[in-house]
Order: structure tokens, then sequence, then C-alpha cells
């Protein structure tokens, strides 16, 4: 997915009446999608690196990776974690000729449970990164909203300047959590919070202002504007254009090129919903949480308990994936095909 600086969007009118500060990134691993919508920032998972590897397009990148892999050596479950590891950072540097600003790398969710885990593995990408020439600036690490991954990305930042995106965010504690931890970006996922939601209530449609998703987004923005907290907010994972509009004047949306191809359609005007000057009148209180509160109030929202669990599944899942074709790359080979 990709971020855009609105006034470069110029045939997504839509985008367009949004205010100035306004940021769209995209998200997507398909260099033919950020060729066209030309993002200001883009990030990827570990779901769309497995889709976009499978595409012809891309298996000089695939197999440069699996190169770096054999040439370090080691086990096999070594030689194709670096593998995995070289390809994102493949895709991320490719992307960031096509970009001005920032790509988005995921640490691995299978250790989102995993505080020194997760910090050895952002600054390995990071130094992965320099090897390629690009700096630490241009990157955002992304890592699971867990307790364990909000203190990762706390470290990170004040220890190792680097730059992280908490993703998989789905409750009001995570969101609290982050902001305290000093993190760069959070990704407050709206599109899963509706199908939650959608799937487990009676309701099946929701107006764009009802969107438990976009409320979701709405408080969090709230609360940071308020209590003067420098985190982005960037919403992500949208299911129409309608959750998009209803939170114009966001920090930052991530937004997948089919939607931006419907947006480009639309001509309505648009006045921001989310500003500063609203946020700052509000009536939210300021709360802290240490571990225990936190772990007490997200456990309390069933929405966010199951969808971050389930998140972190799916992208394990995909991980495991990616690892399978790389091992038939690496592998297959010496087995004479």
């Amino acid at each position: 997915q990709a971020v855009f600086k609105h006034h470069w969007v110029l045939r997504c009118s839509v985008i367009n009446k949004c205010l100035h500060s306004h940021l769209v990134e995209q998200n997507s691993s398909d260099f033919s999608a950020i060729d066209e919508y030309k993002p200001l920032d883009a990030t990827t998972n570990p779901s769309l690196i497995l889709a976009a590897a499978q595409m012809p397009a891309y298996q000089k990148l695939v197999d440069d990776a699996v190169a770096y892999g054999k040439k370090l050596g080691g086990s096999e479950e070594e030689q194709i974690k670096n593998a995995s590891d070289k390809l994102f950072v493949l895709f991320g540097a490719e992307i960031l000729k096509r970009i001005p600003g920032r790509v988005s790398t995921e640490v691995d969710a299978r250790l989102s449970f995993d505080k020194e885990g997760m910090i050895q593995r952002a600054r390995r990408l990071i130094d992965l990164y320099k090897e390629v020439g690009v700096g630490k600036d241009r990157i955002l690490i992304k890592l699971s909203s867990t307790w364990e991954g909000i203190q990762a990305g706390r470290v990170l930042e004040a220890e190792y300047g680097i730059h992280c995106n908490m993703t998989l965010l789905f409750s009001f504690a995570q969101a609290v959590a982050c902001a305290e931890a000093g993190v760069t970006l959070i990704s407050p996922f709206v599109g899963r919070i509706l199908d939650w939601y959608v799937a487990n209530g009676d309701k099946k449609t929701y107006e764009p202002s009802e969107d438990p998703g976009v409320k979701s987004v709405t408080k969090i923005y709230n609360y940071y504007k308020k209590f003067g907290y420098k985190t982005i907010v960037m919403g992500a994972s949208f299911r129409n254009t309608g959750q998009i509009k209803a939170l114009t004047g966001c920090d930052y949306l991530t937004i997948s090129p089919k939607l931006l191809a419907e947006l480009s359609k639309e001509h309505v005007k648009l006045t921001p919903t989310l500003s500063v000057k609203e946020a700052q009148a509000c009536d939210l209180e300021k709360i802290h949480l240490d571990e225990k509160a936190f772990r007490w109030h997200h456990n309390e929202d069933q929405m966010a308990v199951e969808k971050l669990s389930d998140g972190i599944r799916r992208f394990a899942a995909d991980a495991v994936k990616l690892e399978r074709m790389l091992k038939e790359r690496m592998f297959s080979t010496e087995n004479g095909k």
C-alpha cells in the first residue's frame, strides 16, 4: 500500500479535496500500481510479498534473495530465514526507487510475543537495507501491536533511532500504549474492525459515520491530538471509499490500488471530518497504561483480542508459505530440477 501527499494524486479528485496535511499511503508490492499512483510512502506485509513473489515480473528479486541466503550458508532453516529477510528488503528497496518517502517492512509475525526477538530482527532488516544503500530514515519497521511489540518499538525508537509502524491495532488500549511508547506511527485496521462487527452482530451495513472502524480511528486521532502525542495515526485496511472519506483529515491513510481507482472516478466535495481543533475540544480523559492495565483493557475488547490473534496467525501463515516457496527454490535445484 502507498502514501500520497494529496496534491500529487491529481487524478483522485476526491482526495484532492482533503486537507493539505492529509497523506495517502498505498498498500501494494505491485510496482506498476506504485508507478501509476505515485504515492509518498508505501507499506508491505507478508501477504503482499507472498503474492508479488509469485508474479513473473518479480522473479529476479526472488532469485537474488535465494542466492543471498545460500551465500551466507548455515543450516537450511538459517538460509531460508536469511533469504526471506533479504526478499523483504529487496522489494522495499525497489519500492523506494519509485517513491520519495518511506517504506514499511514487517518483522516476522511469529515473533509477536518476543520483545528481544523483534528488536534483533528489526536491527537485522535495517542492516540489510544499509547493505543496499538505504538509510534507516527511509524505513518504518512494522511490529505487531502486542505488549511485547509495543515495548520493542519503544526500545527501537529510543535506543537505536529506528522508526516503527505498529500494525494489527484494533483497541484503544493498544493505541494509548503506542503513544506512551513514543513510536513513529500506528496503523489501526478500519476494515477488519468492521468485518468483526458484521460477522458477530445483527447489523450488516453501516453508514460511514457509524462504522465501528471509522469511530475507532476517530477516537484515537482525537485522543492523540488532544494530548499532544506526536505518533502518526494512519488508518488502514479499508473496505470501501465511504470509510476513507469519513476519515479525511487523518494524518495518513493507507489505501489499496483498487480503492484508489474507485476514488479517482468520484467527484464530490469533501470537508475534512477530523481536525486538531475539534480533537482538542473533545471530552476524552488522559490515561496511563502499565502492562497490567494494558492487558486488562485490551482483554475487555473482544473484537480487538480476536482480530489481533487472527491477524498474527494470518501473517504468520503467509510467512510460512513464503518460506516454503523459498525452500523449494533454494534446495530443489540440488535435487536435479
